[in-house]
């Protein structure tokens, strides 16, 4: 089966996406839609199908069997829901939204329209991180210790915390679904935040620095520290600790821990285009297996960075309520 596609936002991360379609001996790149007429009309000058600037219009009138949505958190508005109504299958780029309300009313219209759905959450498709999801089957956890830090993101939006809602929710959400995907879900959410090193931005409404605490189901604690401060360089480091092993994600390696050996592992695989190949196999196949990051679980990494930034506000920590 060829997959015919649509892609709505044709900003950054979309170029990754379009790049992977084209390769894709099973997709067909059929229209891009975004609010800029003329990024909608480079994207398909470079890879083909037709522009548009109306999601509703490219949807009346292309038929599609999937659509990646690449759009900024604060601009999903239904677009969506519109997709699933029309029984096209969704990949939609992290984070889900600014609003738990909204995302969750978007996942049962999803849930009932009967498609199938992934998301952004490339890292999941690494080789280090599915050779660390085995390891850890079965094994006690007892505690998870993370950080990321980086520059400012060249995007005007990003430092507007109503359109983003900060770095915790926008980007180091890849670092906290590792988090959630590799050692479980969180129930306890704390927070300090701050704006301390770049109050000189034009605009800036959003903290630069973050410490979050996390107590996940299976009784294991948790912390992650996130920062775009001036540094020298980015780096960002998983560490999981478990009776008689210690296993550490950094950058795309993979290093175990163990009394009486060592283990290393090395990613060589494009992660993105791992994770492209896999939702547009999906669509061709109707293996829902194929996807690792399902809209779902997608949720609830969205759910505990948005705590986190509601303990920050209120200082107080913050209950996940077990749903459904």
């Amino acid at each position: 089966m060829m997959v015919r596609v649509g892609l709505v936002g044709a900003g950054g991360i979309a170029s990754e996406h379009l790049k992977h379609i084209d390769d894709h001996d099973q997709a067909e790149l059929v229209a891009v839609c975004d609010i800029s007429a003329k990024q909608a009309e480079q994207a398909v000058k470079r890879h083909g199908g037709v522009a548009y600037t109306d999601i509703r219009r490219m949807l009346a009138n292309e038929q599609l069997d999937a659509l990646f949505v690449c759009v900024p958190p604060f601009a999903h508005g239904d677009i969506e829901e519109q997709a699933a109504g029309r029984g096209i299958h969704l990949l939609v780029e992290k984070p889900l939204g600014l609003d738990m309300g909204i995302v969750r009313q978007k996942a049962d219209f999803i849930r009932k329209a009967g498609v199938m759905t992934a998301t952004g959450y490339c890292l999941r498709y690494m080789e280090p991180v599915q050779k660390a999801k085995q390891y850890l089957a079965g094994k006690e956890i007892a505690m998870v210790r993370a950080h990321r830090f980086g520059g400012l993101p060249d995007t005007t939006w990003w430092v507007d915390h109503a359109k983003s809602g900060g770095q915790l929710v926008e980007q180091t959400t890849h670092n906290v679904d590792l988090m959630l995907y590799l050692a479980g879900t969180v129930h306890k959410v704390s927070a300090d935040m701050a704006l301390l090193l770049n109050r000189d931005v034009p605009g800036i409404t959003t903290p630069d620095a973050a410490s979050v605490n996390l107590v996940f189901d299976s009784g294991a604690i948790g912390h992650i520290d996130t920062g775009f401060l001036p540094q020298p360089d980015s780096r960002s480091s998983l560490e999981i600790i478990g009776r008689d092993f210690r296993l550490t994600l950094e950058g795309t390696s993979l290093t175990i821990l163990e009394p009486e050996q060592t283990i290393i592992l090395r990613g060589k695989s494009d992660f993105y285009k791992v994770q492209d190949d896999a939702f547009i196999r999906a669509v061709a196949t109707g293996d829902q297996s194929l996807i690792l990051a399902p809209y779902e679980e997608a949720m609830h990494t969205l759910e505990v960075t948005l705590a986190a930034n509601e303990s920050a506000q209120s200082g107080l920590p913050v209950t996940i309520t077990k749903r459904g």
